[in-house]
């Protein structure tokens, strides 16, 4: 009997696909069977979580009733350090520290709201960046206040409307903010510095159109100068236009090209700010990261009517008008380095009173209740008609 002829082309060995097809479907669902069984480990997990941030919640309820029995405050940033600091070290893991420290920075956010509910002042809109710092520092189960003008959330805590408020002290390439100076000038004594937030900033330029047709370009003017440099290589013709903060640049340009669309005429506003005040106000962020320094930190203080307590590692905020005598400022400064309290910062503003006369603030290492430090500032006394301490506080270790 003769073989039946094979057709051209067709191979013998065809099933073969068919099973590494079924090999391959079985490998497939032997992986779907393994996800399946390791998020049931992680649910398992997730569960025991819930159960032990509430037992913590629990524990944190009855500390809140003490310390409004005590009448202490909710907030203390030498019990923040230390929290921080121990979970931080016991952190082996694959998490960042980073990611450790924002889910505890949350974690006491939920305590303070069970405790007692704290209102935050800042200098707003909000997506302004000390909206932004006072987010990453307090979490999101505080209320945060709009306060306008940073000499309005000084003001606002001297009253106590606010438990604590949010204002920058200095920016890594721009220097000190005049506008805080001023305003801790006028309220010293009155309010204490009790903390302070280090922020990375990232600029933005944002629009809703194209580059070619922007003419005018709103921001606060230390965000401006943080981006001097790029403004002049990219936008050279453009007319830069202060703004009481980078959130309210964000409005002002979406107010003008609607305003400009009313009568017909081609849209050409845009503002510097953050992403998120771009999401915000309805703002395209064109080109990101346009800051002249990739490094840009603003350091900011927290405001409020107690003394931080010591922690071993702080700060302490000094403001100072020097004696009508020569050499008084090198005196004052001779002080801490003879007593080896390191200086971290040093700035000056008009005192107000005489022409030429100025108003110093610098920030030394060291609590004001620190043996070394109280010698230090009576000493630096004698070589001034006022010295006053703004406030000691924990030194920010970490950049949000």
């Amino acid at each position: 009997m003769a073989k039946k002829a094979t057709r051209p082309g067709r191979s013998k060995t065809r099933p073969k696909p068919r099973r590494r097809e079924a090999s391959s479907a079985s490998e497939s669902q032997h992986q779907s069977e393994l996800l399946a069984d390791v998020r049931k480990k992680i649910d398992r997990i997730d569960m025991r979580l819930v159960k032990l941030l509430n037992e913590r919640a629990r524990m944190v309820v009855e500390i809140g009733k003490l310390k409004r029995a005590g009448n202490t405050p909710i907030y203390a940033p030498h019990r923040e350090a230390e929290v921080l600091e121990r979970v931080l070290r016991a952190n082996t893991g694959p998490l960042q520290d980073r990611s450790i420290e924002g889910v505890f920075r949350e974690l006491m956010s939920g305590s303070f709201a069970l405790e007692h509910p704290l209102r935050i002042g800042y200098l707003g809109p909000p997506g302004s960046y000390s909206h932004l710092a006072a987010t990453k520092h307090f979490g999101s189960s505080v209320s945060f206040e709009d306060l306008h003008e940073i000499a309005g959330v000084v003001v606002e805590v001297r009253r106590g409307h606010v438990n604590y408020g949010l204002v920058p002290i200095e920016n890594s390439t721009g220097g000190g903010i005049s506008e805080t100076l001023t305003a801790l000038q006028e309220h010293a004594g009155h309010v204490q510095v009790y903390a302070e937030v280090q922020i990375a900033i990232h600029h933005a330029l944002l629009a809703n159109c194209e580059p070619s047709q922007i003419r005018r370009i709103h921001s606060k003017p230390e965000a401006l100068g943080q981006c001097r440099t790029w403004l002049a290589t990219q936008f050279p013709n453009a007319e830069l236009i202060p703004a009481p903060s980078s959130s309210r640049a964000a409005q002002t340009a979406v107010e003008e090209d609607r305003l400009a669309e009313s009568i017909g005429a081609p849209p050409g506003s845009a503002a510097i700010g953050s992403v998120l005040a771009g999401q915000l106000y309805g703002l395209q962020a064109l080109f990101e990261e346009i800051e002249d320094n990739p490094n840009n930190i603003t350091r900011f203080y927290v405001l409020s009517k107690q003394r931080a307590k010591r922690t071993g590692d702080d700060k302490t905020a000094i403001m100072f008008n020097t004696a009508d005598k020569p050499g008084a400022l090198v005196s004052v400064l001779s002080v801490f380095e003879e007593a080896g309290i390191n200086l971290t910062h040093i700035d000056k503003r008009p005192s107000g009173r005489d022409n030429w006369q100025y108003t110093f603030f610098i920030d030394a290492q060291g609590h004001r209740d620190d043996p070394a430090m109280k010698k230090a500032l009576s000493e630096a006394e004698r070589h001034c008609r006022e010295l006053i301490v703004l406030g000691s506080f924990p030194r920010s270790k970490r950049i949000l």
